[in-house]
């Protein structure tokens, strides 16, 4: 048998490797190099352990040592730890030491920031965060983190994100799930095969020199090339109610029985005016216009959250009485409007966000950052945004395009695929009548119509005050010096979805002058002035997410006293990226009028990492033919 003191030295031999090991990593100069390129901060060590020791009861474990190399990584620090009344903080600490590893502070659980965790245009919520405020003297240097978290809900289990982000590098990751439940979990990974992740057991992980990535234009989204893990239990507890997610069908039905089915009540006053207000309508889609813009006109968003774990809506008469709600609140509230006057609709959990990201079809959990309204047409589907007072009927671009949802049927949940904006649709047409004085000033009448997602990028100046109206056009006209806004009148109509902007300017000494030849540039009102970055030997490949045609004609006249020398060359481009054209010519029976027209349409597309120079080039001919110019005389 072993003596007591042979497993003493054996202890005191492991204790002594590991408190080496821990302090190798406190030294920023034991980086490997390869770690340092393109990296703000470095993850030396980080090592997760979840054990999940019932459907209702977790426990979370992580100690991580990270070095911040410059400003730029101090954000990567990961010092913070978000609670709820279904989380109890058992432990909470960090240790910062300098560049040669020597400690320089250390700090408690009590010497954490204690903060609501949500925006300050939230009502109330159970959500708080406690972080770190830690001001560095010098760069870089490392912090050691540890949390042990115990939660009674197991609806959200921590994920595995090896690496966090841009620009941080993760030199040793460790991810392990003790399940003792006797509940199926499930785990998915994704893009672990390119980064060599080693798989010990089902639930453990290892990871090793894991190089930074550096941000490049037109990157796909990160979690579609970046290493990542989640998990979930097909049984789980949300405060209290017990959860069903074998699949998104379950797990739908889950939801609207147990969350939205109880909430959906109102008064007979309320059931009373909606419809009488739809006493007319002849279709269902006329109906549910009419239920919209009544709820846009009834309330306001504000956030609000509780409820089960975030996830269960305010009650609809609540909604009706107070005026306000959250986007569950909101689209629950719209539903039970519709319900009244016979409009079906399903309540939908989606990621809204201007990047379009997806629920995964493939693997139901607690995901989605947001809640919007399904209603059903004929084959089709019009999606309602009720967080907006003055959003369109059935417009959602920019937000929850083009991505794939998870409504709730009563039958369960269903993966559907929001509206895609297309191309030819997101379109932008700008008309003017520009005439040119004899000392090269310019007066002109300009007339922009957006539409599809085009239209959301211009509807919000109507709002604006008029000297910030006034300073968003001498922006977005800082080709031409010395522009003077004359009048601004607006158009915003909602039944099709057009904006429409007429605009009079006037700019002093808008040609140049080169000896006796004056160059007018003709495009004067949509002018692309730059290209994308330019990278040596691209990492990633690029997507052009929505598309998007601009059409531009100009009508110019010049001043009698001149005559046109020379006219640009008409210019035709067509590839796979999409289309540019221009021309310029005199308009027909006339000497001192021209007509220049303009196409640029971008095309939506994902393209490998090889085609981004031509790409590039194809914008670079743009910016060039853009600024192309009429050579003008004296007579």
């Amino acid at each position: 048998m072993f003596s007591r003191q042979f497993f003493a030295i054996l202890f005191l031999f492991i204790s002594f490797q590991i408190f080496s090991q821990e302090e190798y990593l406190l030294k920023a100069n034991t980086i490997p190099s390869e770690l340092k390129h393109n990296a703000n901060a470095v993850v030396r060590f980080d090592d997760i352990h979840i054990n999940i020791q019932s459907y209702n009861k977790m426990v979370y474990n992580n100690k991580r040592i990270v070095t911040i190399l410059n400003e730029a990584g101090d954000s990567k620090d990961g010092t913070y730890q978000h609670y709820d009344k279904n989380t109890s903080i058992k432990k909470l600490e960090a240790r910062i030491y300098d560049v040669d590893g020597n400690e320089i502070k250390k700090f408690r659980k009590n010497d954490f920031e204690d903060v609501s965790a949500v925006p300050g245009g939230t009502l109330y919520s159970d959500n708080r965060v406690k972080y770190l405020r830690y001001t560095p003297i010098n760069y870089p240097y490392t912090i050691v983190f540890e949390t042990e978290v115990e939660y009674s809900s197991t609806a959200f289990i921590p994920g595995w994100r090896i690496i966090e982000g841009f620009a941080v590098s993760t030199q040793n990751a460790e991810y392990k799930i003790t399940n003792e439940s006797e509940i199926e979990l499930k785990i998915k990974t994704s893009n672990f095969e390119d980064y060599k992740i080693e798989k010990q057991s089902d639930y453990h992980y290892l990871a090793k020199d894991l190089k930074a990535i550096k941000h490049e234009a037109y990157s796909p989204p990160f979690k579609s090339y970046a290493p990542f893990l989640k998990a979930a239990l097909t049984e789980f507890n949300m405060e209290g109610v017990r959860g069903v997610n074998n699949n998104w069908l379950d797990f739908g039905k889950w939801m609207d029985e147990n969350l939205i089915s109880d909430t959906q009540n109102l008064s007979q006053e309320a059931k009373d005016e909606v419809k009488t207000l739809t006493i007319n309508a002849k279709t269902k889609i006329e109906k549910a216009k009419i239920v919209y813009e009544y709820m846009q006109n009834k309330t306001r968003y504000i956030s609000v959250q509780v409820g089960i774990g975030g996830w269960k809506p305010m009650y609809a008469n609540d909604v009706d009485r107070l005026g306000y709600g959250d986007c569950k609140a909101l689209s629950n509230y719209t539903k039970a409007l519709l319900n009244e006057v016979g409009v079906e609709s399903y309540y939908t959990v989606i990621y809204g966000d201007k990047n379009i990201r997806s629920i995964d079809k493939d693997f139901s959990v607690t995901e989605g950052n947001h809640v919007i309204l399904c209603v059903p047409n004929d084959n089709d589907y019009v999606w309602l945004e009720c967080t907006s007072q003055t959003v369109p009927f059935g417009y959602n671009a920019n937000f929850t395009d083009d991505r794939d949802a998870l409504i709730i049927t009563p039958e369960g949940g269903k993966i559907k695929h929001t509206k895609i904006y297309n191309t030819k649709d997101n379109l932008q047409e700008t008309k003017a009548e520009i005439t040119i004085d004899e000392s090269g000033g310019l007066v002109a009448n300009v007339k922009i119509q957006t539409y599809g997602t085009q239209y959301d990028y211009h509807d919000d100046i109507e709002k604006e005050e008029v000297k910030d109206q006034k300073l968003h056009y001498k922006e977005y006209w800082d080709n031409i010096s010395n522009l003077d806004i004359i009048s601004m009148a607006f158009d915003n109509d909602k039944d099709e979805v057009v904006f429409t902007e007429n605009i009079k300017v006037s700019a002093t000494k808008y040609m140049t002058e080169i000896g006796d030849v004056i160059l007018l540039e003709p495009n004067m009102f949509n002018k692309m002035s730059s290209a994308p970055p330019r990278y040596r030997n691209r990492k990633l490949p690029f997507e052009i997410d929505r598309g998007f045609t601009d059409i531009d004609e100009f009508e110019i006249v010049i001043p009698s006293g001149m005559q046109i020398e020379t006219l640009p060359e008409k210019v035709i481009i067509k590839n796979k990226f999409g289309e540019y054209s221009s021309s310029i010519q005199k308009k027909a029976d006339t000497e001192n009028t021209l007509i220049f027209k303009r196409i640029f349409i971008l095309s939506k597309g994902a393209f490998n990492k090889e085609d981004y120079k031509a790409f590039r080039e194809f914008r670079l001919q743009v910016v060039k033919h853009d600024k192309s110019k009429i050579a003008l005389k004296k007579k």
